[in-house]
């Protein structure tokens, strides 16, 4: 198995609106990626300052399905869509599970 883990910071500017975007395009992702396996994301619970604001985490069956996932045009479409007008950080890390 292979995991992907990232966490984003949003802009002051960001609007519910806009945050509500990005959970609505990554919701529909596994309906046209069949190499997720298994997709879990949200917003921070805010019991913490200086969290992120957002975390997803994907698993994938290998290394070659996950960058299937990065390179799929319906994903870039959500991250330049939704996601970069917003994003002020991002971290992330893919490892093997």
């Amino acid at each position: 198995m292979f995991r992907h883990i990232v966490l984003f910071t949003w802009v002051a500017e960001a609007t519910e609106e806009q945050k509500a975007r990005v959970t609505e395009g990554l919701h529909g992702l596994p309906a046209v990626i069949p190499e997720i396996r298994r997709y879990e994301f949200g917003a921070d619970a805010g019991m913490a300052p200086g969290n992120h604001e957002f975390a997803l985490v994907a698993d994938f069956d290998s290394e070659e399905d996950y960058l299937v996932y990065r390179d799929h045009p319906v994903h870039q479409a959500v991250i330049a869509d939704a996601i970069r007008p917003i994003m002020a950080g991002r971290a992330s890390v893919q490892y093997k599970v």
